[in-house]
């Protein structure tokens, strides 16, 4: 029976994936993170809805926290309630919207992110969010090494640490192969 790892069923579909930006920001680097996360809100919230308007599936990668018994509405709802809600209003996530909750680093990483993917018959991913040199970066080998296509729009991830944060894109483009582009470079109607 065919699985996640067979590249046969993949049409070249894109997904975008939006990674970690349901955040209370009461973590340790956060005061480092929020200027670059509020430069990212607006481009990311534009990239969700171009990627909704295109009926390109948008899926949300999000941290659980350590609280092991939320679910993503519970996290939706928690970061809303904090003080730093007006970074997740403009990019929450909608009916249509999927989520995957992660652990770690990697939205791969233990989670069924591949088997999705592979449902969805996705074989680019386009993503997005926080923070660039760790989960982004992290996510994006992860995704190389599932045979997926990558593209990562510079101005729609956001970093604690903007050296490197450049370091990691040009890790991503000359390790991984991927497309490192700005948002309105990202094109969503293509199969």
């Amino acid at each position: 029976m065919p699985g996640p790892t067979d590249r046969g069923r993949r049409q070249g579909g894109r997904a975008l994936i939006v990674i970690d930006m349901i955040n209370t920001y009461d973590h340790e680097d956060a005061e480092l993170l929020l200027p670059s996360a509020r430069r990212v809100v607006p481009v990311v919230a534009r990239l969700i809805g171009r990627a909704r308007a295109a009926d390109t599936p948008v899926i949300y990668a999000n941290d659980n926290f350590g609280l092991w018994r939320s679910h993503h509405g519970e996290l939706v709802e928690t970061a809303l309630a904090r003080s730093h809600a007006e970074l997740v209003e403009p990019i929450r996530p909608d009916d249509d919207s999927l989520f995957v909750v992660k652990a770690r680093h990697s939205v791969f990483y233990e989670t069924p992110m591949s088997y999705l993917l592979w449902q969805l018959e996705i074989g680019t991913v386009v993503l997005c969010g926080q923070v660039t040199e760790q989960c982004v970066l992290y996510s994006a080998l992860d995704a190389h090494i599932r045979h997926l296509s990558v593209t990562v729009p510079r101005d729609a991830v956001a970093s604690i640490h903007p050296h490197l944060e450049a370091a990691a894109l040009e890790m991503m483009e000359r390790n991984m192969g991927a497309r490192i582009v700005t948002a309105d470079e990202v094109d969503f109607t293509l199969s």
